[in-house]
């Protein structure tokens, strides 16, 4: 139940886009002095170095952050690619960050990051890696309950980012309950859900669900580097975003053809679309 490593995907094509979404509407959101609780429900070990035996395994740093380390051609990638920047000083890419690692970097003083992670390891290493900061909570308990117990936050803002594994079948459904949930107690939330795309019809479900559930201003994005086909791996992964900045839409659609013709120029395709209106 509890086999899944970030470590071996860490920096693949999947976590270009979800970073990229992440790193841009951290600095939108940042631009209020107001505090922001970021709230991330399968945190994973925080970063990775890609010198490692899990991340050399498959090594899927190297068709994803690997191809575009160097370019600087993709003006949306500048936030994600100016803190690699910071982490890697020698000009080598050999440590990728997670997602908590950065929300850390780009969130500020006043504001709190509450990280789960049932994985002992990975929540040991992340607690190592944030031993220092003090605006960061880490939790070993479930990250779909989260929601419901943190929502609304004391200064009504809040970023999520929901983003498991779905290792288990159930995980899909479990991810619109909680979303569902989160929602109805803080409608003004702003919501990141990531998804692989193994099965197609999974993903229209949760599509439906969140639809169903009285979500507005409810966006859908992918990137994908091979037609679907079920059953033989991921082939594309996705995002759902609940009341994303406003910028967001136009930074994708600059981005995502740019990222398919560097990461995949022959099977790749992307997709943007606003599935609920405000």
């Amino acid at each position: 139940m509890l086999s899944y490593r970030h470590a071996y995907h860490a920096g693949n094509y999947a976590d270009v886009l979800k970073h990229l979404v992440l790193a841009h509407t951290l600095e939108y959101m940042t631009r209020k002095d107001k505090a922001l609780l970021y709230l991330d429900s399968h945190a994973g070990a925080g970063g990775y170095r890609l010198g490692e035996p899990m991340a050399q395994k498959k090594a899927e740093f190297r068709d994803g952050i690997g191809r575009l380390w160097k370019d600087d051609g993709i003006a949306a990638l500048a936030p994600l690619m100016q803190l690699l920047q910071r982490l890697n000083p020698n000009g080598e890419l050999a440590y990728y960050p997670g997602s908590p690692l950065i929300a850390a970097q780009l969130l500020r003083p006043q504001d709190q990051l509450r990280l789960f992670e049932l994985h002992p390891r990975d929540r040991e290493l992340l607690e190592r890696n944030f031993a220092k900061d003090r605006r960061v909570r880490i939790e070993g308990s479930d990250g779909f309950a989260s929601l419901k117990a943190l929502l609304p936050p004391p200064s009504r803002r809040a970023l999520v980012l929901i983003d498991p594994p779905y290792e288990q079948k159930d995980d899909y459904r479990k991810v619109v309950r909680a979303v569902l949930e989160g929602h109805k107690r803080f409608p003004t939330l702003t919501g990141l859900i990531w998804y692989p795309v193994v099965s197609r019809a999974r993903i229209d479900e949760m599509a439906q669900g969140l639809r169903r559930g009285g979500i507005r201003n409810l966006w859908q994005t992918e990137l994908g580097i091979a037609p679907d086909s079920d059953g033989y791996g991921m082939t594309s992964s996705g995002l759902f975003m609940i009341n994303p900045p406003w910028t967001l839409a136009a930074e994708l659609k600059q981005a995502l053809p740019a990222l398919v013709e560097r990461l995949a120029p022959e099977q790749g395709r992307w997709m943007l679309e606003q599935l609920v209106a405000e």
